[in-house]
């Protein structure tokens, strides 16, 4: 298979390696295109622009930061996907529901088959292939893009065949991945400020039923204080966003979102965009 990946970030680079050690022909661009040399190290074809990057592809996936920057590069490429010989595009990045109705939309005017998944994980399961790919599209495109799923994640949950229940059920994950990682940081922040080790914190969930790996990975960079970008803090104020967007249609209480979308925010103005988002710790500061 010929798999063109658009956006070679923290993510789609992960993405790529998976790929690659699948053994298929992997194409990649990205519009900082330092970001692509070190795949063209390990054998990805590197492409100039996304209108040449996507010439002759089975699988299309984009992997950008939202909607608009997925449907600008998209606009340039479209028309020189290979449609009529079956090329699917997989949209993979975190763009909302009115951003996946309008890339959808995007992907009809040009009859290119459109698969919305969003994929659960951060940048090392992004590098392992254990993402989760949250699916939703045509049933009669799912086994073409099976092998590319297969690749960088180890489950495939099909949402439905709707554009858009992908997005649905990531921004859904998504609510309880920044709840649990704001809720790690304050009770660090907490434990700190009452005068006791915040491993003490970790330790006592450790093993117990309100225990998770994220708390354990999240809680001990927010008290080392270091925080290399593995979901940056930007991307969590941006999902933040979508998710009270996608409240708004529910119709569902989104108090307890906008307070930890507020926390997120805060700290990218304390840390700066480019921190992990274990960096909302520093939200909790007096």
């Amino acid at each position: 298979m010929r798999v063109v990946v658009l956006g070679t970030g923290l993510m789609g680079a992960g993405m790529a390696r998976s790929l690659l050690r699948s053994k298929m022909d992997v194409v990649v661009w990205n519009r900082n295109a330092a970001k692509t040399r070190p795949l063209a190290d390990e054998g990805a074809v590197v492409a100039e622009d996304p209108k040449s990057a996507v010439v002759g592809a089975d699988v299309v996936i984009t992997m950008l930061f939202d909607a608009d920057a997925t449907a600008g590069v998209m606009a340039e490429a479209l028309p020189a996907v290979p449609a009529a010989d079956g090329a699917v595009w997989v949209q993979c990045g975190t763009v909302g529901l009115a951003g996946v109705e309008h890339l959808a939309e995007l992907a009809a005017m040009h009859g290119v088959p459109f698969v919305d998944a969003p994929v659960l994980g951060t940048r090392a399961p992004a590098e392992q292939g254990k993402l989760t790919v949250l699916a939703a599209g045509p049933v009669e495109v799912r086994e073409a893009v099976a092998p590319v799923f297969d690749a960088i994640g180890v489950r495939t949950v099909w949402a439905g065949e709707r554009a858009g229940d992908g997005q649905r059920l990531k921004l859904a994950a998504n609510s309880w991945v920044l709840s649990i990682t704001a809720a790690t940081a304050q009770a660090v922040a907490l434990t700190r400020g009452l005068g006791l080790d915040p491993d003490a914190f970790l330790e006592v969930i450790a093993g117990g039923p309100v225990d998770s790996t994220y708390a354990q990975v999240k809680g001990r960079a927010m008290i080392d204080g270091e925080f290399p970008p593995s979901f940056g803090v930007d991307g969590a104020v941006k999902d933040s966003e979508l998710i009270l967007a996608a409240m708004a249609v529910a119709g569902t209480d989104d108090r307890l979102m906008r307070v930890v979308g507020e926390h997120y925010r805060v700290a990218a103005e304390r840390v700066g965009d480019g921190a992990d988002m274990a960096a909302v710790v520093a939200a909790f500061r007096s």
